[in-house]
């Protein structure tokens, strides 16, 4: 697909795409720019997250971009701690007030791509590819897969991090508009629908998972979307600095640790699949 240069420094698609507020609200946004560099589980992710795509990098691996990168947090703290010589780093998304947003946040040397993940933007384009708390609010994630394949150069990557295990599904799981969780034998199973290899699967903030449980156990009452979305609010900030900083210290601990063995289960996990 072609992409245009627009006045704001943003590649958009000639045919328009407009981004689908049932798979994840646009007010979100917002609230993630005051979260993403300070609430302990984006602290304790983005650490897990960097010693996995340190494990798995290649040399020839120069172009990375971050698909449903929302406000571009992630990418913000790659270029920090990761400095390479990128030929291309990038974030794409379908979210107009997202890529506004991350386009303040973010160096010059980053690309922007209004992207639809159903369709295929690029043949063989990227080196590597994160999908990260992206996938499980999409219907169809084997047709994402399958299209995030073919913009893969081979010997790529996949880097995708989701909710996991259906025991720890919650009202926030519905709140936040997720379809699903998931457990290791699906990330196996979309690698296999899809062509990919997986040679990287393993579940995270394992530590944290009792107090995760405890604190998503007792659903509010009936409320109304505009009763969520304060309640949403309200619910999802940095809590109180010390305990935020306690909480960012446990979670943090499961880097080393979580990489070297695998842990039984996890709020979260980690998969990468390779492109032949």
């Amino acid at each position: 697909m072609t992409f245009k240069l627009d006045n704001f420094g943003i590649y958009r698609p000639i045919i328009p795409i407009a981004h689908r507020n049932d798979e994840y609200q646009e007010d979100n946004f917002k609230m993630l720019l005051d979260m993403q560099d300070h609430h302990f589980w984006y602290i304790g992710r983005h650490k897990f997250l960097l010693k996995c795509l340190k494990k798995h990098l290649k040399k020839s691996h120069k172009n990375f971009i971050d698909f449903g990168g929302g406000v571009g947090g992630w990418i913000k703290y790659l270029i920090n701690k990761l400095p390479l010589d990128f030929k291309e780093i990038a974030l794409g998304d379908s979210s107009d007030i997202a890529l506004m947003e991350a386009k303040k946040l973010l160096p010059n040397n980053v690309s922007f791509y209004q992207i639809d993940l159903k369709t295929s933007h690029w043949k063989e384009k990227w080196d590597v590819v994160f999908l990260l708390d992206v996938i499980e609010h999409l219907p169809d994630d084997q047709t994402i897969l399958n299209r995030i394949f073919e913009t893969l150069k081979p010997n790529g990557i996949l880097i995708v991090s989701a909710p996991a295990l259906k025991y720890f599904w919650s009202y926030n799981d519905e709140f936040s508009k997720h379809l699903r969780r998931y457990n290791i034998s699906d990330y196996k199973r979309l690698a296999s629908l899809t062509g990919f290899n997986l040679i990287d699967c393993r579940y995270f903030m394992f530590f944290l998972s009792p107090l995760y449980w405890l604190s998503r156990k007792f659903k509010p009452k009936t409320l109304s979307q505009a009763e969520i979305d304060n309640f949403m609010n309200k619910t999802h900030q940095a809590p109180n600095s010390l305990i935020n900083f306690f909480l960012s210290k446990i979670f943090s601990a499961e880097t080393p640790l979580g990489h070297f063995i695998k842990f039984p289960w996890g709020t979260s996990i980690l998969g990468v699949f390779q492109k032949p």
